[in-house]
């Protein structure tokens, strides 16, 4: 999928409430669990709830910038892509990827064909779990940031966004998972 110039729809109001630019900060400390929360699965048509996977499996938590179902950000597009083909990585792992995205369920749904998503991707369109995980915003949508979980929901590692580093690469979630995978 190319990434397409159609702006129509672009302006809404989660666009204006994400406009003005909110840095990354992170009040979240290694070693600690992370806040709950639940959203609609729009990929498998169920609500999850962060709290079920606890003592059950680790958890990638990848924040993610999708503007509409037609204007992906040029700079996370690559990312989804590279999740989406390493997902079966991650799973071998025994870890789930929750995909978070602050396009509503309708933008969502036409995401997740259009890309063809195995893994869940949640919708958050009132960014209520991106600023409870203080991701950040700029230029109308929440900023990507990646938390990752061991089994019992302890975070691990997180990446925030920076120009200079704008998401964390598979090769390190996948090594922060092997990790986990070793201490236990």
């Amino acid at each position: 999928m190319a990434i397409s110039t159609d702006f129509s729809g672009l302006f809404n109001e989660r666009f204006f409430r994400n406009f003005l630019p909110v840095p990354a900060t992170n009040h979240l400390r290694l070693g600690i669990g992370t806040p709950d929360f639940q959203l609609p699965d729009i990929t498998n048509g169920m609500f999850v709830k962060l709290s079920n996977y606890r003592g059950k499996q680790p958890v990638l938590l990848d924040f993610t910038r999708i503007f509409t179902e037609k204007q992906y950000c040029p700079l996370c597009f690559p990312h989804i892509k590279a999740l989406k083909k390493n997902y079966e990585q991650f799973k071998n792992r025994g870890v789930e990827v929750l995909l978070i995205t602050s396009t509503d369920e309708k933008q969502s749904q036409i995401v997740v064909k259009d890309l063809g998503l195995q893994m869940p991707l949640l919708s958050d369109p009132s960014c209520r779990i991106f600023r409870t995980y203080q991701v950040g915003q700029a230029l109308g949508a929440p900023l990507p940031a990646q938390f990752v979980l061991d089994k019992e929901g302890k975070l691990r590692y997180w990446h925030l966004f920076s120009f200079l580093d704008r998401n964390a690469s598979i090769e390190t979630l996948l090594e922060q998972f092997d990790l986990i995978n070793s201490d236990s």
